[in-house]
């Protein structure tokens, strides 16, 4: 061969060498390599030729094609073929490439989970290399052991030395993968928006120069969603992400990314589907040969066992649930090189989920798995999984009723734990005071296991602080959900029914002790909120005329998810409200003359708390499922019901239907509380889960009697002291009426004739913007229109007004609540409530910005029953009623006067 033939060849090698490595950063190891084989057959080179010491050009290609090759077989799966290769390739490498082997051999045990082997190495590697692009490659993967290991400041070092160097080399995906560490050291940190901000900030960049690594970011989003307890969200990202692992044959994403799907099952109470995606994550990682990935995999599926199992020892309030992934051990290594997360935390549900468990295993032989998992955890240097699975032994041991054995295996462990390291992630914390809580309730120590709860509560409750979203705030709540069991169990054993309404209230609706946030303006989020709302305007005048355009559609649910990012950056005040005491919550009761019922759902047995005329009992009034089917029942009934012409013997079924479900709700719920509530002027009720959507008003022996429902006691009396002290200024009523709505312009005028001065938007006139401005601080705001209660998103509820939907989303621009909204509108009343009796929706996004009072409906009502109520509504208001008693006399009368006809309206927060 001539020199020149063997230049050109070289020459070819080399490109095709930059090719496979444009590919492996873009996240297609199967496309590099085929072409780093073109590379080494163009090379002929052969396995096990001796080095060719008279072409040193050639032994640096074949070494860089080798090691290049080693990394894009193993991250297909074929870790075994890639210790071959790299075995091969320092054969051929000479003393100046050694390092980069070294390098490569250190990436391939990062992604095997081997962090100390793979630190070693690329300790040994950063001093022998220059300052380029190897270097900058080194330092990336380096700071993902960091991020493994909890070494926060280490990983953000070289997290930032990388990207300085890679943007000196305008690399711009090397760049990218660093600012995405950067971020995920904030993730570590607990500081989950500005993780994300610096997610969406990679996320452009990625699209732009290295979108093949886009699904790596989408499992990291995917772990910060769950670190904040939004489960539903992060399957979502994460069924995306596993869908690009398999298209690119990423196979350690892959699992990785069955296991974080794991976690988000498990999140969501659903043990079977949790057990399913961990046994399939262990698997592959086995054939992977990655212990420490399959050892963290084995972990989760045992904590899915666990979870589902029956409880045979001290009582428990609702199934347990698995809290977020480890939020600290994910990163972006170069080359694909990605560590996933280390151990989870096992919590459970608040206690009003009910629901019977999914029996996954005996607490007693998962214990026994459990202690060994540890010891093998230990060996690996996986320090947080071993104590996870110590403390996950501890807690199964107890539910299995072995308390001696548990007993034993807390101290053998209790010395190893680290009550007062800040290192630690927080579920491990946090299940340290489990562990300890359901231990010292075992014991009957119960005073000792509330201390316990409450500092485990303590740390959900900073943790929450750090959150600005709505949408995170509610949803963090889950992470705490089996403290709160503990808490509430032990309150039940002590026997106080005090006691217990003082666990209840630190439990339930806490997001709504911080003060609201309201967003400063962001073009990108109002640029997307204005084609939204001019979308969704198109979108129901295609429904109305009975036309569907699924792309339309499409487009709406991803502005929704743009907008519900940018709402996740937004950081948190910290500072929360004082909680208010009981004694506080009694003097309000007693000065309006009411009494409260707090409703609990524990173990599928609901309880109410009853305060009022300075005493306070704890009944129990049934089984849960029961009341819960019947309200779900009801609300289709009611629904069926409005708004159609319907055939006179439907008609008859369903009202024969209505009137089985309220009899159901009424002797099953109000029956056994009836005779605690005599003499009262009126009722509280702080409902719980499905129960949130009775229609109060409507039930036998409520009919004209004031109900207020409100998400706590804590939230009712604030409200009710924001509603007596703030006298309004004389500032003249709102009045809007949405179009399409035949009855609206009735209602709204009968009302002007009650308020003469108010200020009327209709037509054309009733806008967006307009309704806002004048919705801010208003007196009484009475919104008639087309209302839509969105499940999926609810922020994005909505109310049709002239030129596109008023969303949910928008209320929190308010910069000053309204004191009292009236919404007569569909069911644009209605709630998500998610665990520990969060609420989301039109009507909570208007309590949480404080406003006092809201009424609005639970269920569709038909267009003459929304007119006479409403009407009524405001007579009686006039007159000086107070909202709940108002409401009461108008469903009162309009039911009298419309025979089958029911009042679905109902006051919440403050009455």
């Amino acid at each position: 061969m001539s020199t020149a033939e063997g230049s050109e060849i070289h020459e070819r090698a080399a490109r095709l060498h930059g090719l496979a490595v444009a590919a492996t950063d873009d996240g297609h190891p199967g496309l590099a390599a085929r072409r780093l084989r073109q590379g080494l057959a163009l090379l002929r080179w052969e396995t096990g030729a001796p080095p060719d010491a008279g072409d040193p050009e050639r032994a640096v290609l074949l070494a860089r094609l080798l090691t290049s090759l080693a990394h894009a077989e193993a991250e297909q799966g074929h870790s075994a073929r890639g210790t071959e290769l790299l075995d091969e390739a320092q054969r051929w490498a000479p003393p100046a490439e050694l390092a980069i082997v070294q390098g490569q051999r250190g990436l391939m045990y990062l992604r095997t989970g081997r962090t100390a082997e793979a630190l070693e190495l690329l300790d040994l590697a950063v001093p022998r290399l220059a300052r380029g692009v190897e270097l900058a490659r080194v330092l990336l993967n380096r700071s993902v052991i960091h991020l493994m290991t909890g070494k926060v400041r280490l990983a953000r070092a070289d997290a930032r030395r990388s990207a300085e160097l890679a943007r000196a080399l305008g690399h711009e995906v090397l760049e990218a993968k660093a600012q995405h560490n950067d971020g995920y050291c904030d993730l570590l940190l607990g500081d989950i928006p500005t993780a994300l901000a610096v997610f969406g900030e990679v996320e452009g960049a990625y699209r732009r120069v290295n979108p093949g690594f886009l699904p790596v970011l989408a499992l990291d989003q995917a772990r910060a969603l769950l670190a904040a307890g939004l489960a539903d969200e992060a399957g979502r990202t994460l069924d995306g992400a596993l869908d690009g692992f398999r298209k690119q044959r990423l196979m350690q994403d892959y699992a990785e990314a069955e296991l974080a799907r794991a976690q988000a099952a498990l999140h969501a109470g659903r043990f079977a589907e949790a057990r399913a995606w961990a046994r399939r994550a262990e698997d592959r990682f086995r054939r992977r040969r990655s212990p420490a990935w399959a050892l963290r995999a084995e972990l989760m599926r045992l904590r899915a066992e666990f979870a589902g199992a029956p409880r045979l020892g001290p009582p428990r309030l609702g199934p347990p649930r698995l809290g977020p992934p480890r939020p600290g051990s994910r990163g972006a290594p170069d080359q694909g090189g990605r560590p996933g997360s280390g151990g989870v935390l096992d919590q459970g549900v608040w206690p009003g989920s009910g629901g019977a468990p999914d029996h996954g295993g005996r607490p007693g032989p998962v214990a026994r798995k459990a202690v060994d998992l540890a010891a093998r955890c230990a060996e690996l240097g996986l320090r947080d999984e071993s104590e996870t699975a110590a403390l996950l032994a501890t807690r199964a041991l107890v539910a299995a009723g072995n308390l001696a054995e548990a007993e034993a295996l807390w101290s053998g462990i209790a010395p190893l734990v680290r009550p007062g390291s800040r290192d630690a992630p927080l579920e491990v914390r946090l299940m340290r005071r489990l562990a300890e809580a359901e231990l010292a309730g075992a014991r009957g120590l119960r005073g000792q296991a509330l201390r316990r709860v409450r500092s485990g509560l303590a740390l959900i409750h900073a943790h929450r602080g750090r959150l600005g979203s709505l949408d995170m705030q509610t949803g963090v709540t889950a992470l705490g959900s089996d403290l709160a069991a503990a808490g509430l169990a032990a309150a039940l054993a002590n026997g106080s029914a005090r006691l217990v309404f003082e666990w209840s209230e630190r439990c339930r609706a806490q997001a709504f002790r911080f003060p609201p946030i309201r967003p400063q303006h962001d073009e990108p989020t109002a640029e997307a909120m204005a084609e939204l709302r001019h979308l969704a305007q198109q979108l129901h005048a295609g429904e109305a005329a009975a036309r569907r355009d699924p792309e339309i559609r499409r487009r709406c649910l991803e502005l929704e998810r743009l907008i519900r990012e940018r709402g996740w950056q937004l950081p948190g005040v910290r500072e929360s409200l004082a909680p208010v005491s009981t004694g506080a919550v009694e003097a309000e009761l007693a000065a309006a003359g009411l009494a409260l019922v707090s409703l609990l759902n524990v173990q599928g047995r609901l309880l109410a708390l009853v305060l009022g005329a300075g005493r306070c009992r704890l009944l129990e009034l049934g089984a849960y499922a029961p009341l819960a089917e019947a309200v779900q029942r009801l609300t289709g009934d009611l629904n069926a019901r409005a708004g159609r012409n319907l055939r006179p013997n439907l008609a008859a079924v369903i009202d024969a239907s209505l009137r089985r479900q309220l009899a159901t709700i009424a002797d099953g719920l109000l029956a056994p509380l009836l005779p605690s509530l005599a003499g009262a002027d009126g009722i509280v009720v702080v409902p719980t889960m499905a129960l949130s959507a009775i229609p109060w008003g409507a039930l036998p022996g409520l009919v004209g009697k004031p109900v207020v429902a409100a998400p706590s006691a804590q939230v009712w009396a604030a409200a009710q002291r924001a509603r007596l002290t703030g006298v309004a200024d004389g500032e003249p009523p709102l009045l809007v009426a949405g179009p399409n709505l035949t009855a609206v312009e009735p209602e709204i005028e009968q009302l002007a004739t009650l308020y003469p001065k108010a200020r009327r938007l209709t037509g054309s006139a009733a806008t967006v913007a307009a309704t806002l401005e004048a919705l801010d601080g208003a007196s009484i705001a009475h919104l008639a229109a087309h209302g839509h209660h969105e499940r999926e998103n609810v922020l994005f509820s909505r109310l049709v007004l002239s030129d596109g939907p008023l969303m949910a989303h928008d209320v929190q621009r308010l910069r000053t609540a309204p004191r009292h909204v009236v919404l007569s509108a569909c069911d644009i009343g209605r709630l998500v409530v998610r665990p520990g009796d969060e609420l989301l929706g039109f009507t909570a996004a208007l309590l949480y910005m404080g406003t006092p009072t809201v009424v609005s409906s639970v269920a569709k009502v038909p267009d003459e029953t929304a007119i006479a109520i409403m009407a009524a509504y405001h007579r009686h208001l006039a007159l000086g009623l107070s909202p709940a008693a108002a409401l009461a006399a108008a469903s009162a009368s309009a039911s009298a006067s419309a025979g089958e006809s029911l009042s679905t309206f109902v006051c919440f927060g403050a009455g």
